[in-house]
């Protein structure tokens, strides 16, 4: 087999793949290679997520936009590789947390941003002045 074979029967073994659609997916638009999914847009290569918003690679989420390799989580924005956690907005790597902003590799915390604990009042307060900073909704 040469190199230009190859090349071709992988094009068609890709076509046929993103020719499959989404299996057991309910309401979900704009969608690539998705499975039982629910109510989600423009997500890629996820399984089991409801309600998620240009998702790649994630599964058994909720609620969750714009994150890749998220999983088991909810209402996670601009998140990378978390799991079982939730309200998380630009965080990395998270796993088991709640309420974090802008963390990264923390495990089991609440009410952090940038990696550093605060009270609960005071987190949404600082959430809110953020989220207007840097112009994006809560």
């Amino acid at each position: 087999m040469d190199s230009r074979q190859f090349e071709a029967e992988f094009k068609a073994l890709r076509h046929g793949l993103l020719a499959r659609g989404n299996p057991d997916s309910f309401q979900s638009v704009e969608c690539i290679n998705c499975s039982q999914c629910m109510f989600c847009e423009g997500c890629e290569n996820c399984h089991g997520c409801q309600y998620s918003k240009n998702a790649q690679g994630c599964t058994q989420c909720s609620h969750v936009s714009n994150c890749t390799q998220c999983h088991q989580s909810s209402h996670l924005n601009h998140s990378l590789r978390c799991v079982s956690s939730h309200y998380l907005t630009y965080c990395e790597d998270c796993a088991d947390c709640t309420y974090c902003f802008g963390c990264v590799g923390l495990v089991r915390k609440e009410f952090h941003i940038l990696n550093q604990p605060y009270d609960r009042p005071t987190y949404f307060k600082m959430v809110e002045a953020l989220n207007e900073a840097l112009g994006i909704g809560s």
